[in-house]
């Protein structure tokens, strides 16, 4: 069987979820202005999260879950997720954005994955601290991905990644078969195939196979 793992902004869903958080408190703009540095090459993966997360300090967490609400997969996702998974495929979502989040729109829609590896903001007194935590903020997720492989002892050509951003590079380049969903230029050269909706990537796993 195979390892099908999903981005989640931008792939599963095309949410950001950072701009709905700085939107309830007010600091969207400065939140995407520190994006589209990260995006330029001035500031690594990291350095922009623990930013944009210190804007969010004191952001009460009632409001924070107002935000993680207004996330919603993409047409066709859970249609796709409940199909990999009855076909016996093992399928994880490897995502920089923050796991309430990811939970809130699978809930919605009654999907499961078998794995969610994703960041945190966390919360004290009921706010938000403006910190961050998690293990792809300096980690990647080629190694998480690998890690994966371990522990559901899947060999990596039998992995499919599909994602779309410079931080799904790496487990694009080590993933078995490179999906692009409607991936950045600098990603595309990377991807054995690129799609635009999940219907196309739903006929894309059928024609390989694996449904």
């Amino acid at each position: 069987m195979t390892l099908v793992a999903f981005d989640f902004d931008g792939t599963l869903s095309d949410s950001e979820m950072m701009v709905l958080l700085g939107e309830q408190y007010g600091v969207a703009e400065e939140i995407e202005e520190i994006t589209t540095r990260a995006m330029r090459g001035e500031l690594s993966y990291a350095e922009s999260l623990y930013e944009r997360a210190a804007l969010l300090e004191g952001l009460p967490e009632a409001e924070a879950r107002a935000a993680y609400e207004q996330i919603y997969l993409r047409p066709g996702a859970a249609d796709l997720i409940a199909a990999l998974n009855d076909a016996g495929h093992t399928t994880a979502i490897l995502t920089g954005g923050f796991t309430p989040g990811v939970e809130a729109a699978l809930e919605r829609d009654g999907a499961e994955v078998d794995h969610v590896v994703a960041n945190e903001l966390p919360v004290e007194d009921g706010h938000l601290t403006g910190d961050a935590d998690g293990p792809l903020i300096e980690g990647t997720k080629d190694e998480a991905l690998e890690a994966l492989c371990m522990e559901t002892n899947t060999d990596m050509d039998d992995t499919v990644a599909v994602g779309d951003g410079a931080n799904d590079l790496p487990m694009l380049k080590v993933a078995g078969t490179a999906v692009g969903f409607v991936p950045k230029p600098a990603v595309r050269p990377h991807c054995d195939v690129v799609v635009a909706t999940m219907d196309r990537l739903t006929r894309v796993f059928e024609e390989d196979g694996l449904l």
